[in-house]
């Protein structure tokens, strides 16, 4: 077994005040509202937080978990003093926002955000009431894997650090800017690049025919509904993605893959 230098605090009651507050953080979206608290499961999330320099408030391992080296490596990462949580694996299955969980999770407070003044001319994303969290945590990835830097997130959306979103972001959330409840309309007021959307009426252009080396404000709407009508009309072009007869739209998660990829090949970037 790998050696630690720490030793665990067991627990193993579900009313401890600690573990009743995991337990409201994994299910409850109100919870980590007015907390300003989130969970994060896995050594590789964990791991991603480390590496950006996220504090982590509590962290709770199964029985099963402490033996196992992997996480008990990731542990000897955390700043000294700290001392792990070790619950029964019963109890852990609980606590966990996971159907299988695997071993170790950890409460956090995410990055704040403070209202930035506008950005003019810098490619970014602008999420507009995508409500399920796994396309916006997808989303949020495929971003970073594209080298973009800020993601805007109006109202309507889901909560960007919600532990299903983190899990879809699998460690992107910490690479992004992330702003929620956003008004897109007023921070688009000043912007200098392109704003654009993806759609298929008469407006729309053909995609591979738009120039996207510059920097775009790309907006990607709700899976249903699409973008806002008030914030279409601020879009400078509406593009239109090739598509086979018969299929009428694509996942907001792959329409977004297609043009943030399709920007970087025009830019000439290379990984």
């Amino acid at each position: 077994m790998t050696a630690t230098r720490f030793t665990f605090t067991h627990l193993s009651s579900r009313d401890n005040p600690r573990l009743r507050l995991i337990a409201a953080l994994a299910s409850m979206p109100r919870e980590r509202r007015e907390r300003g608290q989130t969970l994060l499961d896995g050594m590789h999330l964990l791991g991603c937080a480390l590496d950006a320099g996220i504090a982590l408030l509590d962290v709770c391992v199964s029985e099963s978990g402490c033996g196992n080296p992997e996480i008990l490596a990731l542990l000897d990462r955390l700043p000294p003093g700290e001392l792990p949580i070790c619950v029964p694996d019963t109890l852990f299955a609980r606590l966990s926002p996971v159907d299988t969980p695997t071993g170790i999770l950890a409460r956090i407070a995410p990055p704040l955000r403070e209202a930035q003044e506008p950005v003019e001319r810098e490619t970014l994303i602008v999420l507009d009431g995508i409500q399920d969290p796994g396309n916006l945590g997808s989303i949020l990835r495929t971003a970073a894997a594209a080298g973009i830097r800020l993601a805007w997130l109006t109202s309507g959306c889901a909560q960007a650090w919600s532990p299903k979103a983190l899990r879809a972001g699998m460690g992107a959330h910490f690479r992004l800017c992330i702003f929620e409840q956003v008004d897109a309309l007023a921070w688009l007021a000043a912007y200098q690049g392109k704003v654009v959307a993806t759609g298929m009426g008469e407006a729309s252009r053909m995609f591979f025919d738009a120039d996207l080396r510059g920097p775009v404000a790309w907006l990607f709407g709700a899976e249903g509904q699409g973008v806002s009508p008030a914030l279409l009309e601020r879009a400078d072009e509406i593009l239109r993605i090739p598509m086979m007869e018969g299929i009428e739209s694509l996942n907001v998660g792959a329409a977004a893959a297609v043009c943030l990829f399709e920007q970087m090949r025009q830019r000439g970037a290379t990984p």
